[in-house]
């Protein structure tokens, strides 16, 4: 039974696509790294939880095979705030992540600079009498 689940596991990761614009964040890049930790002696592993073992892949396999889109089909195919389905795969690429948190570390660097107790030259405050 342990082999059959492995293959099973196998053709999910197969089908199941991978986003090359989310290096290191790609959720069918993580699914293949994580079947390869829990089979790691491939058909011969021995599951120590197979209800949970089979559970899991349910509910990978009903999330690839779109079961949730079809059984709830949006009305647009836009988010709530107007943003496609590409714009939102384009503004989640890695390089625009990384972009983006260039940006958060220069505003929280100019926030620290501005808020900080110590003066700009480096000596430190003298007590007011």
């Amino acid at each position: 039974m342990a082999a059959t689940r492995y293959r099973r596991f196998l053709k999910l990761c197969e089908e199941w696509p991978k986003d090359e614009s989310k290096k290191g964040r790609d959720l069918g890049t993580f699914l293949r790294q994580r079947v390869a930790s829990a089979f790691r002696e491939g058909e011969n592993t021995q599951i120590s939880d197979p209800e949970k073992c089979d559970q899991m892949y349910e509910s990978l396999a009903r999330i690839n095979s779109n079961v949730y889109k079809e059984k709830f089909p949006r009305a647009k195919d836009t988010s709530f705030t107007g943003v496609t389905v590409e714009e939102c795969r384009m503004l989640l690429a890695t390089g625009n992540m990384q972009h983006t948190d260039e940006e958060k570390k220069g505003l929280w660097k100019t926030l620290m600079d501005r808020f900080s107790s110590k003066p700009e030259d480096g000596t430190p405050e003298k007590a007011e009498k």
